[in-house]
């Protein structure tokens, strides 16, 4: 049998149980693996990579309020609570290296009202929010030194 079929069948068994507390991972199985995938890795084209990139959003307020804006999380048929544990287990399972040193993980106070704020052009957004982070990185940077004369990339010498 393969790993899809019975990841499927524990998420068909688990949505069957009483409206109970559920665990982030069990949440992600039943309301987001559908399109990103058990790993994370979405659909090219169609849904975004969670891997490597999602916490990445966390770099800016608007990036952080996007994860909650989304339609997969506003629209998710979770409690404020469980939306926001969700979200705190998808970015340090899927992007742990891009989670901040001072992450404040997301709190029910904090979803509640972000997650009644729809976006209607979900990919402008995150084009957007994107290109605000990667111009804000590239700004931070230091400026690259050249290489000492003859070392490898460095500009030939030329002769008096």
């Amino acid at each position: 049998m393969s790993a899809f079929a019975v990841a499927l069948g524990a998420a068909l068994l688990l949505a069957a149980v009483p409206d109970t507390h559920r665990s982030p991972e069990t949440n992600y199985m039943l309301h987001c693996q559908g399109c990103h995938r058990p790993d994370g890795s979405g659909v090219p084209g169609a849904v975004p990579d969670l891997r490597g990139q999602v916490a990445v959003f966390l770099g800016s307020p608007a990036g952080r309020a996007f994860l909650v804006r989304v339609p997969g999380s506003a629209n998710a048929p979770l409690s404020d609570r469980e939306l926001a544990e969700l979200l705190v287990w998808t970015v340090r399972r899927f992007d742990p290296a891009h989670v901040p040193a001072n992450f404040a993980p997301y709190t029910a106070d904090e979803v509640g009202p972000l997650r009644a704020q729809k976006l209607s052009k979900v990919k402008a957004e995150r084009a957007a929010i994107l290109a605000e982070l990667n111009a804000g990185s590239r700004a931070a940077s230091p400026p690259r030194e050249s290489p000492p004369p003859g070392a490898a990339g460095a500009p030939a010498r030329r002769s008096p």
